[in-house]
Formats: C-alpha cells, structure tokens, sequence
C-alpha cells in the first residue's frame, strides 16, 4: 500500500515574507474603542500557534492583503515551541500585533500585553463571556475556536471487530467505560493480523510534535475528575487521587500499539496521522483540528468517530467529549495605534467576512464561538461526533489543563511518562512529577 503524503505537524519556518513593522515602544491607550474600518496604515503580524492551520492562515492574510491593501503577515511556531518563540519575538521591535494565549495561566503571564477588546467589533461578536479571559472589566483575550478530543476510531475497523466470532464487545454502545475499552483493544492487538492491522493504538511518539497529547491532553482527564470531586476549577496542590487510572490507560496506549514501548522517543505526531490515515490502527487519540491530517486517505469520512477518553473513574458511562478552548486572540498594546487599528480591523474581517468564515469553518475545520458563524458550520465528521454525544445529554470534559501551572510541569510529567514507557524509571517519577512538581511550579509562578 503506497503511503500517501500527511501534512506534518511540525512548522518552525516562517510562513509568510518579512515580518512587520510593530512595536513603537511608546504603547497605545488600552480603552478598547470601537474597531470599525478606519483606512489604517498599520500592519499586521500574527503568530500563530497551530502548525496545522498554518498554511489557510496565510492564504487567509494574503487574501486580506489583495482586498485591502493592508500588509498581514503570518509566522507559525512548530508544535510545542509557542511560548518560548513568543518570548523571542516579543523581545523584537518588530513583535506580533496578534498573538495568543492558552487561558489564565497564559494570560497571567502576558496581561501587561494586551489591550483592552471590550470595545472591539470582535468581541461584540462573541456569543458569550464563557468564550473570553477578562481581567475586572477589560477584555485581554477573546477565544476563535473551540475544540473537541477524544479517541478518533475507525468506524469500520471497529465494526470488523464487533462482527468477529472471537469479539466480547459487540456494538459501540456497550464501548462506554474503560473496562470495556480495555477489553477492545487488547482483543484487537491479539488479533490485529485478522483485522489487517499493526495495532489498535496509533504509536505514542514522545517527541515535542506528539508528546503534548498525552503530557497535557491525557493529563487532563485525572485533574478533571480531582477538581470535579472537589468542586473546584483551580489548585495550588493537586492531590493526583486519579493518577492510578491516569496510568492504566497509560499502560493501554502503549502496550497495544503499533510500536512497542521502547520506540516510543522516536515516534512523531506525522507518525500517529499516518498510521491512523493508511488504517494501520483504530484508535488515535487526537481531536477535531487533526481531520486536515488524516482526510482523503484510506478511512472515509463516513468511518470517522470519536470515543470519549476512558479512564475507569465513576460514572464514565455518561462522558462527553472533551471540549474548551486553549487558543485565545490577544492583541499587544505596545504596537503602535495604527497597527492596532489594523490588527483590530483583520480580526473583524476574519469573523465577519464571507472569505473569512468560509476559510475557519470549512477549511480549517474550526467551530467557533462566534455569533456570525450560524450559516458556517463546519464539515468535519469529529465535530459532528462530538455534536451526537450533546444532544445524548452526554457531559463534557472541560479543558482544565489551562490551569496547568507551568509548560515545565508538562515537561516533566513528559519525560516522566516517557522513561516509564522506556522501563528506565517507574510510575512513582510520574506521580512524584505530577504532585510535587505541581506544587513547585505554581509556587514559582506566583512569586
């Protein structure tokens, strides 16, 4: 079977010419005024945090560009490097205009960037308050896309699986736990020669394209079920009481793959698309941005679904989808008024325009909170998974990982889970990276 081409995960060059005249020094008045076209100027530079929309950003800026005149560039960090490129570039006198930021945390660490969008025509547009990161009054970040994740599988791989004699799942509706999930896929791994298979999960790769999956996403679903006992949305000491079922999924994904554990270092992000895409496995965690990745290859569009992330915690039968936002829009205050106004301009455009929301929605695949987006929605398989399990009345899994006190945390939970899959540490350098290096993280990050 010829291997077909996977768009790469990871971009670290520049996707657009030189970068923008930006920041003057001498800041901007932050009152949010209102952002109608003025016949700015000013120029526009985003950096962009997904290296898979890269490429429709630009195509996005140029046809910007052709209609108005205005210069906007687009630069896109390769996967796991945003914060530290925008530290870099907004040490230059030619910073972004338009950046973003994950959520709180992130915003913790740039609120004296950004100005105040509560006056802005993008904001105006927002659906709700729940979709924005405000600071009292002011409005310092505005979210464009929400997402969803979960286990992406292969509807007829896995119908393969229910309808052979040697199968003790038999539909999807009884795959709602992990006991179950367990059951599947090792049933597939020991017979994944009679379904054609190399694994029924995608590799585990460990590298910065791939490792956020597990390190932030996975992680997620142990501090969503803590703060869910607790009732709380935040913590300076999480406790890690889901962190023995955080390891027996864990354990699931890499035992039953398409690699043995000890690969696992040398394996990419491309590498989990590719193996999903050509039906080398049936299961690949990832979420609905990863469609661009894995369309138009062996799985049909009508073959995508996508299970809820099972974790054997109480009353996982009645999960979602997990579903947030870790990409909030910010503009820096410190860029000079006309290119603010343009910045301010292009946002407007993106989320009004036919050109805009036709390339969010059906281009890039995006579902976003945005009033003007009724007539946009997008035709992506995983949104509409996701969209089945809400009208079942089904609980999202909110995306507490923006609470995560630090990218060194995720780090070395990463290089924790990484020498356990290896068999050069064990389960307690996890634990010991979780717990502790939580509590020290955000201790450092409050000072």
């Amino acid at each position: 079977m010829k291997r077909k081409r996977i768009l790469a995960l990871v971009l670290a060059a520049a996707m657009a010419g030189s970068l923008v005249t930006g920041c003057s020094g001498s800041g901007s008045d932050s009152s949010g005024g209102d952002d109608s076209s003025s016949g700015s100027t000013g120029k526009v530079y985003y950096l962009n945090f997904k290296p898979e929309q890269a490429d429709q950003w630009v195509q996005l800026a140029e046809t910007y560009t052709e209609e108005t005149g205005v210069q906007v560039d687009v630069q896109t960090a390769a996967s796991g490097t945003y914060e530290s490129q925008l530290k870099s570039e907004m040490a230059k006198d030619e910073a972004p205009t338009l950046f973003q930021v994950n959520g709180p945390v992130g915003l913790a660490t740039w609120k004296d960037y950004c100005y105040d969008l509560s006056g802005s025509d993008v904001y105006k547009d927002v659906s709700s308050d729940d979709y924005v990161l405000k600071d009292g009054d002011q409005v310092l970040g505005i979210a464009y896309v929400i997402e969803t994740y979960g286990l992406i599988y292969n509807k007829a791989l896995l119908n393969d699986y229910f309808e052979a004699d040697w199968s003790t799942v038999k539909s999807i509706d009884d795959l709602n736990n992990f006991e179950a999930l367990k059951t599947v896929a090792e049933e597939i791994q020991a017979h994944k020669d009679d379904l054609g298979v190399e694994g029924a999960f995608t590799s585990a790769g460990m590298d910065s394209s791939s490792d956020w999956r597990f390190k932030t996403h996975l992680a997620n679903l142990p501090i969503y079920y803590e703060y869910q006992d607790k009732g709380i949305t935040s913590t300076d000491a999480i406790e890690g009481t889901y962190l023995d079922n955080y390891k027996q999924v864990w354990d699931l994904y890499i035992n039953n793959a398409t690699c043995e554990p000890s690969m696992i270092s040398s394996k990419t992000g491309e590498d989990a698309a590719s193996e999903f895409a050509l039906g080398e496995a049936v299961f690949y965690q990832n979420g609905t941005w990863a469609y661009n990745d894995v369309k138009d290859n062996e799985v049909a569009d009508e073959d995508l679904g996508m299970l809820p992330i099972y974790i054997g915690a109480e009353g996982e039968e009645n999960q979602g989808l997990c579903t947030g936002s870790e990409n909030y829009w910010c503009v820096n205050k410190n860029a000079s008024e006309e290119d603010i106004q343009a910045t301010l301009d292009f946002m407007k455009w993106v989320v009004e325009s036919d050109e805009g929301r036709d390339m969010l929605a059906n281009e890039m695949g995006f579902v976003t909170p945005f009033t003007t987006f009724s007539d946009y929605l997008p035709g992506n398989p995983l949104v509409q998974a996701n969209e089945e399990y809400n009208e079942a009345g089904k609980t999202p899994v909110s995306w507490n990982f923006t609470t995560m006190p630090s990218e060194n945390w995720k780090n070395n939970v990463g290089s924790a889970l990484l020498e356990y899959a290896q068999g050069t540490g064990d389960w307690s350098g996890v634990e010991t990276a979780f717990v502790d290096g939580w509590a020290t993280e955000y201790a450092a990050a409050n000072e």
